[in-house]
C-alpha cells in the first residue's frame, strides 16, 4: 500500500487478520459485479475521490486555455496530480467516518494506491506538457525559488511513488527492503509540502481566477494536517494500552490475549486492530483480525502466524504482563449483513474473523451456516473447540475440517456436497489464499451453483 501502516513483505503474507494475505490486501469485503450492496458503496467512493480531481484538471484548463491549448493542459495535469496527492494522504489517515462510504478500510486502501499511481502519471505529463507564458507573468524572487522546488522535487516524488507502487520488483524475486519502503511512505508528506509551496508561490500571468488556486491550496493544506496527524498525532491519539495477559501456542500460530488498561474498546467480530509491542522491540503497527467474540472485560485475542520476520519475533518476544498498543478496530467484513443461508469458506489463518463470528452465534440465531475450514494438516488447525462449541450451542451451524495433506485439494464437487442446502441460494464469505478462492468460484459456476453474494477478505494492503 501507498501509506505507512508498516505492513512489509513478509507480514503482507500474514498480517492483516494474522490471517493469510495472498490477496492483493485488505480487510472489507467485496461482491459479486451486480450486487448494489457492496459495489454501489465503493462506487460512492470512487466517485468522491474522483470530482475534485476532474474538477481541478477542468478549472485549470478552463483557466489557462486564453494562454494557449499546451499552458491549459500542462496546468490541468499538474492540478490534478496535486489533489491526486493530497487525497491519497488524506486516505492514508484512515479516516473512520469514510469506512461506510468505500466499504472497508482495505476499499480506502486500494483507492489509495490507485491515486499514487495516478498522481505520478498526472505529474509525469505534466513534466512533459510543461506550461510556458512567456513574458506574460511577472517574475518574483519568490515564484523562482518555487518554480526550482518544483523541478527539484520532481524526480524524488517520482521515485517514492515508484518504491512504493513497485515494492516487488515486476518478474523477478527481487524486493525492495521493506524500512526503505516505510521511510519512502514517511518523506512522503515532505516532499508534498514543497509541492504545496511550488503551486502556492509559482509566478502566475497577472489577473489569472484565483479558484483554481483556492481549490489547491485547500486540499494541499489539508493533505499535509492529514499526514502531520498520521505521522505525529494519531499514534499517540488512536493507540491504546493494552496488557499481555496471555501466550498460546499451537505450531507456527501464536494466540496473544490482551487486556485493557483503560476503557474497553468495542468492536465487532469479524474486525481487525492495528497491533505494535514497542517493549518487545516491534513497535511497528501491524494488522490482525480480532480472533474472538466481544467479552464484558474487554480482552481480545490475536491469532498470529509465523510467515514473515516480525511474526516470527513476537512469540520470542513477547512476555507476560508486558505493555502493547491496539490501535481500531477497523473493517466491515460481517457477517449479519449477509442472508437467511451462508457458506464460510476458510483457508489456514483466514480463520481468523469465522472464530469470532461462531464465538458471537447465540442459540437464537436463526441463520443457516456451514463453515469450511481447510488446512495442509489437521494439526494446523487452531479454534477448533470455539467451533466445537458453537456447533452444540446452535443447530444451525455446522462446520468440516479439510487437511489438503490427507483429503486433496477442496473442490466445488466438495463443497456442493459437504452443505445442508444449495449453495446458489446462500452468501459465500471467503477469508483466505486468492487461489483457493478462484478454483472454488470457478467450480461452483461450472456446475451451475454460483453464490447469491460473495464477499471476501483483502489480504495485502497494495
Amino acid at each position: 500500500m501507498i501509506d505507512g501502516t508498516g505492513i512489509g513483505r513478509d507480514e503482507a503474507v500474514t498480517d492483516v487478520s494474522g490471517r493469510t494475505r495472498m490477496v492483493s490486501l485488505t480487510p472489507g469485503r467485496r461482491s459479486l459485479p451486480g450486487q448494489p450492496a457492496t459495489g454501489g458503496v465503493m462506487s460512492l467512493g470512487l466517485v468522491l475521490v474522483a470530482l475534485p480531481c476532474i474538477l481541478a484538471a477542468a478549472l485549470g484548463f478552463a483557466t489557462y486555455a486564453p494562454y494557449g491549448s499546451e499552458a491549459a493542459i500542462g496546468i490541468a495535469l499538474g492540478a490534478a496530480a496535486v489533489v491526486a496527492m493530497g487525497e491519497a494522504l488524506i486516505l492514508a489517515a484512515r479516516p473512520r467516518l469514510l469506512e461506510p462510504v468505500f466499504g472497508g478500510l482495505d476499499r480506502i486502501y486500494g483507492v489509495h494506491k490507485w491515486l499514487g499511481i495516478s498522481a505520478l502519471i498526472l505529474m509525469i505529463l505534466h513534466d512533459l506538457v510543461e506550461p510556458e507564458f512567456g513574458r506574460r507573468v511577472r517574475e518574483t524572487g519568490m515564484g523562482e525559488i518555487a518554480g526550482d522546488a518544483g523541478e527539484l522535487v520532481f524526480n524524488a516524488l517520482i521515485a517514492l511513488v515508484a518504491i512504493s507502487w513497485f515494492r516487488r520488483l515486476p518478474f523477478t524475486g527481487l524486493e525492495i527492503p521493506y524500512q526503505l519502503w516505510r521511510f519512502s511512505h514517511r518523506f512522503m508528506g515532505v516532499l508534498f509540502a514543497v509541492v504545496v509551496f511550488h503551486q502556492f508561490f509559482v509566478d502566475v500571468p497577472a489577473g489569472v481566477d484565483p479558484s483554481l488556486s483556492v481549490l489547491l491550496n485547500v486540499f494541499g493544506l489539508v493533505g499535509l494536517v492529514a499526514w502531520v496527524h498520521t505521522q505525529f498525532l494519531a499514534p499517540r491519539l488512536r493507540r491504546r494500552d493494552f496488557t499481555v495477559s496471555a501466550i498460546g501456542r499451537h505450531g507456527d500460530t501464536t494466540a496473544v490475549t490482551l487486556r485493557p488498561k483503560g476503557r474497553a474498546m468495542r468492536w465487532r467480530p469479524g474486525q481487525f486492530v492495528f497491533f505494535s509491542a514497542p517493549e518487545a522491540g516491534l513497535s511497528e503497527p501491524h494488522p490482525f483480525t480480532i480472533s474472538n467474540a466481544p467479552r464484558p472485560d474487554g480482552a481480545l485475542t490475536l491469532s498470529i502466524k509465523g510467515l514473515g520476520g516480525w511474526t516470527r519475533r513476537l512469540p520470542g518476544a513477547l512476555r507476560e504482563g508486558m505493555s502493547v498498543q491496539v490501535e481500531g478496530p477497523y473493517g466491515r467484513f460481517d457477517f449479519r449483513r449477509g442472508g437467511t443461508r451462508q457458506i464460510w469458506l476458510a483457508g489456514g489463518i483466514g480463520i481468523t474473523p469465522f472464530l469470532a463470528w461462531a464465538e458471537s452465534l447465540a442459540e437464537t440465531e436463526r441463520r443457516d451456516i456451514h463453515l469450511v475450514y481447510c488446512v495442509r494438516t489437521p494439526e494446523e488447525a487452531i479454534g477448533l473447540e470455539t467451533l466445537q462449541a458453537a456447533a452444540a450451542r446452535n443447530p444451525g451451524f455446522s462446520f468440516e475440517l479439510v487437511a489438503t495433506a490427507w483429503d486433496g485439494r477442496l473442490t466445488a464437487d466438495r463443497l456442493i456436497a459437504s452443505a445442508r442446502f444449495p449453495i446458489g441460494e446462500a452468501d459465500l464469505w471467503f477469508c483466505g489464499p486468492t487461489g483457493l478462492k478462484d478454483a472454488i468460484l470457478k467450480g461452483l459456476a461450472a456446475l451451475g451453483q454460483t453464490p447469491r453474494r460473495v464477499r471476501f477478505e483483502h489480504f495485502e494492503f497494495a
